[in-house]
């Protein structure tokens, strides 16, 4: 049982990555460069729209109801576009984990891109991991106070600016950034604002690892995604082990040594096997050998990992494959005269082949599989669809609602009048009029506070408008319960039409 008075807590033991040099750092450097310099300059590009709209390329306009990326413009009964995103979204994710593993959380997810600059401004201002260690272990003194202090400032201002363009991606930025120096914007800013600082600060700068390893849910996930056949960081055991500088036998020599064992006994350890008829010679024994394994067990890979496990105890929930071990690893067999690739992206099927000396799939048959191909058609299949709607959709809609109570009135000439409440939206940045009319000639359609049927619709807006339709005394429609009737809208400048169907009540429904 466990004792009463022991605690299950275990404190965070911080960790210091050491600096390393390699392909995978600098893949890393490029694309936190490309991923920042998206997040923080987006809010700024400008794209012309007309008079009356917003000149923001990317721009979330809650207060209208409105998504703008650059000539997009999504309205409210249209979120089905961003469900469809969204969706692409996760079969990415599921199409990058079953071929890569978890290459999102290495390379591009924001906690793992904000650590990585939060890691570069301590070594700027403590020092490499050694220098760093020494400072965590010193007691406090104006020296060690003032650097923590400002490693501090800088991360705070990071924070800064990383809440700060959250908030300019839902409003002008300009505009915006004018109002936050005077102090006039909106509360709700500058608490965005406070909160998204205090989230980065924390987050990249004290968390960090944590975050991965018990907030983020994909770290549970992932093993659906995977399966052996999935390119991942790991350690090739077989040839690594056993570690150490000094001699270590060989598993092979191991194994030729069983195998003489199970040959029998022997006259002596060099006696000579003198074959009988109808039965095979006994193979001469091997000479045994020593050798050590390519890994002489520096922790190079431990110490420049992010999240401070050893990628030799093999694959872990905490491991986010950024490769920082492969650059480390690959550096220290350059050194000691060993191959490179000790640690590497490889499939789990390949370790048996290569183990045996045979030559692993290409990593073209790992990412080409069945699995991976459906994720791609899925995701392709939806992007299309999202592309032909997108292109496809008019620029004028129209929605009709007959007036019910009452169904209709009958005028003092006996003309039976119904009522329809018309929407239409105008999804041009400029005023439009458009021009109300009906598939039958006998009717008569006018709009109310109108002297004529024709409805003016600012830019980018949605219009309503009441609309009567007359049918004269004894005709068709002003004598059957029930007519189907299609009213049209037609943009005057564009010729754009939009229709929908209804029906008309005449006086027999009374």
């Amino acid at each position: 049982m466990t004792n009463p008075t022991q605690s299950l807590y275990a404190a965070r033991l911080p960790i210091f990555p050491r600096r390393v040099s390699g392909y995978f750092r600098r893949l890393k450097w490029a694309l936190m460069l490309v991923t920042l310099g998206i997040y923080y300059l987006t809010p700024w590009l400008r794209w012309e729209r007309g008079p009356d709209m917003p000149d923001q390329a990317v721009l979330i306009d809650l207060a209208n109801r409105r998504f703008y990326f650059f000539m997009i413009e999504i309205w409210p009964h249209e979120f089905y576009f961003v469900a469809g995103m969204l969706v692409m979204a996760g079969l990415a994710l599921f199409l990058f984990t079953a071929a890569l593993g978890r290459v999102w959380c290495g390379y591009a997810c924001p906690q793992t891109v904000w650590t990585d600059l939060f890691i570069l401004v301590e070594r700027w201002i403590e020092g490499d991991r050694n220098a760093r260690v020494r400072l965590h272990e010193a007691p406090w003194s104006l020296h060690k106070w003032r650097l923590r202090i400002s490693k501090w400032v800088v991360w705070l201002i990071i924070g800064l600016l990383t809440g700060g363009a959250w908030v300019f991606y839902f409003t002008d930025a300009p505009t915006l950034l004018r109002d936050l120096a005077s102090f006039s914007a909106p509360p709700v800013a500058y608490m965005t604002i406070a909160i998204l600082t205090a989230t980065t600060f924390v987050f990249g700068g004290f968390m960090r690892e944590q975050v991965c390893i018990y907030m983020c849910p994909w770290p549970r996930i992932q093993a659906a995604m995977m399966d052996e056949d999935t390119l991942t960081v790991a350690y090739r055991d077989w040839r690594g082990e056993p570690r150490g500088k000094g001699l270590r036998r060989r598993a092979a020599a191991e194994a030729a040594e069983a195998s003489i064992r199970a040959a029998g006994p022997q006259i002596g350890p060099r006696s000579p096997v003198i074959p009988m008829p109808g039965r095979p010679a006994m193979p001469s024994a091997p000479v045994l050998t020593e050798h050590k394994g390519d890994c002489i067990d520096c922790n190079a890979c431990v110490n420049v990992c992010p999240m401070g496990i050893d990628i030799r105890d093999g694959q872990q929930m905490a491991c986010i494959t950024c490769a920082l071990c492969i650059d480390a690893c690959d550096e220290v067999m350059e050194k000691t005269g060993q191959p490179r690739g000790l640690i590497d992206y490889i499939a789990l099927s390949d370790a048996p082949k290569e183990a045996a000396g045979d030559q692993p799939k290409s990593v073209w048959r790992h990412v080409l599989r069945a699995r991976n191909l459906i994720y791609a058609g899925l995701w392709s299949g939806i992007g299309i669809a999202l592309i032909f709607a997108l292109f496809l959709r008019p620029d004028v809609e129209m929605t009709v609602a007959p007036i019910r109570n009452p169904t209709h009135v009958v005028l003092a000439d006996g003309t039976i009048r119904n009522a329809y409440d018309v929407r239409v939206r105008n999804k041009q940045g400029t005023e439009q009029i458009f021009h109300v009319s009906l598939d039958h000639a006998d009717l008569i359609i006018t709009v109310e506070g109108s002297t004529s049927d024709k409805i003016a619709i600012p830019a980018d807006s949605q219009g309503q408008a009441r609309v009567y339709v007359d049918a004269p005394a004894g005709s068709h429609l002003a004598t059957h319960a029930r007519s189907d009737l299609r009213l049209w809208v037609t943009d005057q400048e564009t010729g754009e039409r939009a229709a929908v169907d209804t029906n008309f009540t005449g006086k027999d429904d009374e």
